[in-house]
């Protein structure tokens, strides 16, 4: 008894304390608000964020635990995994929402905060860490985002509108674009799916019950934008019985969601799905999708003082040089600069004998190499990291095991070419021969510089990054 009345007159004496304190004086009250006080109380000092536990996991299922604080960002963490993994941080990495039992996946944006994501997510839900070049391309050329048929706006002034206006629009708070056009809906709770007539809006994705209608007693309002986030379904058309293979869903944003809270569409092709898709994200956000792309590292974290010891291998890095005479100069005239790579090549191999090189691994160092993957595994890398022009990957050929096959992406289509052995496996060629290259490298940084045969040039790496 003595002991348990010591205890309860040391938790008075402990509840008293702090009211006992005296104020502090504000030394400047000409800076506080004339509803606040004057005085400074310790509860008014701030306080620090508790730090929160987060897991990330690359592609190969590998995870890492971070520790992150309740403000912290999407960007923020992607920064703090690419000096920790010394990769290039070209605006390009994105932390992604990853539901497996849904089947459902979103690239985070930039200025989201981590902390109140997860707190929304399942159990069996993880975050992954991962490349995607068509975060941004829309600002970048918005036509190729936005077909004139989709855009109402665009319907009304015939076409006539420059790219600049038409994504002002979409960042403009006061003006409204919409986004019109078929799409299958999912009925809930069946495996039946309907063709509607929908219009994506600032707000919210409406459906027309009469036809074409836009008469507002036709309206049916299936989703507003503030609560909802827009996910790409990934596990095929067989799971939903979808009509197409261009699938996504908008799901609720605040709680766990279950299977019959989902809005279930689908479109007609890719350009469509991108254009719906790429329309919810800019009329929910607006401006704030626009300063993230244009100031990438505007905020200063504690990582910020590291530098990344990786060049870039970008189309605007690589030019071809001669280095010949006493001064180098950049050669314009794409044979002479595939001439000068192969003499450049065979100079290298004669000069280092005391460290042979084997040809037939030297591509497997590449990031953009994966060996024997199969078809459907290269279009799901593709597709994951953006189907933006010029993204790429090589891999070993399933049909011939001495030829390799590049996976390229072209106006959001995946294509590919087969590189086959030339001269008794001496030389690589893509066009029968007409162009050669004594190794892989070579045969990628050519068409890094030249279209050739190609659609277009090779541009982004498809790579994987383990942690």
């Amino acid at each position: 008894m003595h002991i348990q009345a010591v205890r309860r007159l040391q938790e008075e004496e402990l509840q008293v304390r702090p009211a006992s304190l005296p104020a502090i004086p504000n030394p400047f009250p000409e800076l506080c608000s004339p509803s606040g006080s004057p005085v400074l109380s310790p509860g008014s000092l701030p306080q620090p964020s508790e730090p929160h536990i987060i897991k990330v996991f690359s592609e190969d299922g590998v995870g890492k635990v971070v520790e992150v604080p309740a403000d912290m960002t999407a960007r923020d963490v992607c920064q703090f995994l690419v000096y920790r993994n010394h990769c290039l941080d070209d605006n390009c990495w994105s932390l992604v929402e990853h539901h497996s039992l849904l089947g459902l996946e979103r690239c985070l944006e930039d200025h989201e905060l981590v902390v109140p994501v997860q707190a929304c997510m399942s159990p069996e839900s993880k975050f992954l860490f991962r490349k995607n070049y068509a975060k941004y391309e829309f600002f970048r050329n918005p036509l190729n985002f936005f077909p004139e048929q989709m855009v109402a706006w665009c319907q009304e002034t015939n076409g006539s509108i420059p790219q600049s206006q038409l994504l002002q629009n979409f960042l403009n708070s006061s003006s409204c674009p919409e986004i019109q056009g078929f799409l299958y809906m999912k009925d809930t709770g069946r495996k039946s799916w309907k063709k509607l007539y929908m219009f994506l809006r600032r707000s919210g994705l409406y459906c027309s019950t009469k036809g074409m209608s836009k008469e507002p007693r036709h309206l049916q309002l299936l989703s507003d934008l503030e609560d909802s986030n827009i996910f790409t379904v990934t596990t095929g058309r067989k799971m939903h019985n979808a009509p197409t293979d261009y699938q996504f869903c908008i799901k609720p944003s605040k709680g766990r969601t279950e299977q019959k809270e989902l809005k279930m569409l689908c479109a007609e092709d890719e350009q469509s799905r991108t254009c719906w898709m790429t329309a919810f994200r800019l009329l929910k956000f607006g401006i704030l999708l626009y300063q993230n792309y244009k100031s990438p590292h505007q905020r200063k974290t504690a990582i910020s003082n590291f530098t990344t010891p990786v060049r870039s291998v970008s189309e605007n890095s690589l030019v071809a040089m001669d280095f010949s005479g006493r001064t180098g100069r950049v050669i314009d005239n794409p044979v002479e600069a595939q001439s000068a790579a192969m003499e450049e090549g065979h100079t290298w191999r004669v000069s280092t004998p005391s460290t042979p090189v084997d040809l037939s691994v030297i591509h497997r160092t590449q990031l953009w190499f994966h060996g024997r993957i199969m078809r459907e595994e290269s279009h799901r890398m593709i597709t994951q990291q953006g189907q933006v022009d010029g993204l790429f990957l090589l891999r070993d050929s399933q049909s011939n095991p001495k030829a390799f096959v590049l996976t390229l992406c072209h106006h959001q289509k995946i294509k590919h070419f087969q590189i086959l052995p030339e001269d008794g496996q001496v030389f690589f060629s893509l066009d029968d021969g007409s162009t050669k290259f004594t190794d892989l490298i070579h045969l990628v940084e050519f068409y890094q510089l030249n279209r050739g045969v190609l659609p277009c040039k090779l541009k982004h790496p498809c790579t994987m990054v383990a942690l």
